[in-house]
C-alpha cells in the first residue's frame, strides 16, 4: 500500500491542523492505522492509532485531549485532527500502515509510511 500525508504547515500556538493521509494500492480498512512524529534530533515517537472500525488510542498526556485520529474506510484516508497546537508539536508526522490486526505503538510494527508532512507550530 502507497500513503500519501498531506496537510502540515506553519501554524501560530493555539491554531489548529487536519493532516491527511491517502492510502491507495491495498485493501485500506484492512490496516491498522497510525501518526508517528519526529522532532528535529529526537527519535520518531507514536502519536495515535485507530483500527478498521474507528477504535482508537492516542499517546497520552501529550496530545490527549488535543488529537484525534479518524479514518473514511469509503475514503481510504485516516486523520489527525490536531487543536490547541503547542510549539513542542513541531515535526514531521508520519501516517503508517500495519497488517497486524490491533492496534500498535511501535514504528517496528507497521510495514507501510508515507513520506511525512512538516507542521511548524510558532510560539
Amino acid at each position: 500500500v502507497q500513503l500519501q500525508a498531506s496537510g502540515g504547515g506553519l501554524v501560530q500556538a493555539g491554531g489548529s491542523l487536519r493532516l491527511s493521509c491517502a492510502a491507495s494500492g491495498g485493501t485500506f480498512s484492512s490496516y491498522v492505522m497510525g501518526w508517528f512524529r519526529q522532532a528535529p534530533g529526537k527519535e520518531r515517537e507514536f502519536v495515535a492509532t485507530i483500527n478498521w472500525n474507528g477504535i482508537s488510542t492516542n499517546d497520552g498526556d501529550p496530545v490527549s485531549g488535543r488529537f484525534t485520529i479518524s479514518r473514511d474506510n469509503a475514503k481510504n484516508t485516516v486523520y489527525l485532527q490536531m487543536n490547541s497546537l503547542k510549539a513542542e508539536d513541531t515535526a514531521v508526522y508520519y501516517c503508517a500502515a500495519s497488517k497486524r490486526g490491533w492496534l500498535v505503538a511501535k514504528p517496528y510494527e507497521y510495514e507501510y509510511w508515507g513520506q511525512g508532512t512538516l507542521v511548524t507550530v510558532s510560539s
